[in-house]
């Protein structure tokens, strides 16, 4: 059947949300006068992340730093924040893209960094950038069925290997434009982690209840943003193109069910001054309600909704709206409203 798939909740509720940020930043000044040598062969101009897509910096882990215990450090203070022992947690999602290997997953990792009882189910989910929203959908439906009563959705990026090989490629004799614009995307990529503690809401008056959203797939355009250690491969108008009509034929049919035309704040995924401008002008949403953080941590895949939320969060009262919006690789999108 075509259509969204649309999702009410009952009785759960954000309790706390926490970031990470990288210590180490890598402006895109930086990156072009690595790439100063294929830029000048090609006669591209330098400049091109901040004029087109508006990324200015992107954050990387410094020495001593990594994503996994990045990601641990952002788990252990959705906790503290949240005020719920850990051993009442009965959920660990790990929504990273970044991972070291196949096997085992990366959850495994978080679970024991954090000390998590044995009886908290662990696993992955991966969905491109959509991943943690997905996760606290998922979480979201197992404390209204009753299944628990604290869930943990972790994330953590590491975008500092496939940037390099990124651009030890770009810079060898061969590329083209047309390989150059291909992997363009890749260099707007940053690092990060986030956590969010959810919970029951009849238990938690003061949390951030969750009140619903819709998620809708189009999936015959897997092909146009393939990522991997090595690198990721884009093409970016046909990407934008896709994505802009899924995203417009979610929003016009949730309207049967959801009055999101007039939210408080809209949480997007971040990725570029163009994506942000042409989902801000076919929706008609007030760009002063839609807080921007790719200028300064880039697009920080599944990382990036978080993250943005919990840069948002202290200028939020008690009773706004706020909606999570999201496309991602393969392609889907998400959406999910919060009532704060």
């Amino acid at each position: 059947m075509a259509g969204n798939a649309t999702s009410t909740y009952r009785n759960a509720a954000l309790l706390s949300l926490a970031a990470v940020v990288p210590d180490r930043v890598t402006t895109s000044a930086e990156l072009d006068a690595r790439l100063r040598p294929v830029l000048d062969r090609l006669r591209l101009p330098a400049g091109l992340l901040e004029r087109i897509a508006g990324v200015h910096e992107r954050r990387n882990w410094a020495e001593g730093q990594s994503f996994d215990t990045a990601t641990v450090e952002a788990g252990e203070k959705a906790l503290a924040e949240a005020g719920v022992d850990r051993g009442r947690i009965g959920l660990l999602v790990n929504t990273s893209v970044t991972r070291p290997h196949l096997e085992p997953s990366v959850a495994v990792r978080m679970h024991h960094g954090l000390g998590l009882p044995s009886s908290a189910v662990n696993f992955d989910i991966a969905n491109a950038c959509l991943g943690f929203v997905n996760g606290m959908s998922l979480a979201a439906q197992l404390i209204d069925a009753g299944q628990i009563d604290y869930a943990l959705v972790v994330n953590g990026e590491d975008a500092d290997e496939v940037q390099h090989h990124t651009v030890a490629r770009l810079s060898r004799e061969g590329t083209t434009r047309a390989d150059f614009m291909r992997e363009f995307p890749t260099l707007t990529l940053g690092s990060g982690a986030a956590a969010a503690v959810l919970g029951r809401a009849d238990a938690h008056p003061s949390g951030h209840r969750l009140v619903g959203g819709v998620t809708r797939a189009a999936t015959q355009f897997n092909d146009l943003c393939v990522g991997g250690v090595n690198g990721m491969y884009t093409d970016a108008k046909a990407l934008l193109k896709g994505g802009m009509q899924l995203v417009m034929a979610a929003w016009q049919e949730a309207r049967e069910q959801f009055d999101w035309s007039d939210m408080d704040r809209y949480v997007l995924h971040q990725v570029s001054d163009v994506h942000t401008d042409a989902i801000v002008k076919a929706a008609r949403l007030d760009r002063s309600r839609v807080p921007l953080t790719y200028p300064r941590f880039g697009n920080v895949g599944p990382a990036s909704i978080p993250i943005t939320l919990a840069q948002e969060a202290a200028s939020l009262t008690p009773g706004d709206r706020v909606l999570l919006m999201g496309v991602g690789s393969g392609i889907n999108t998400a959406m999910l409203e919060i009532a704060w």
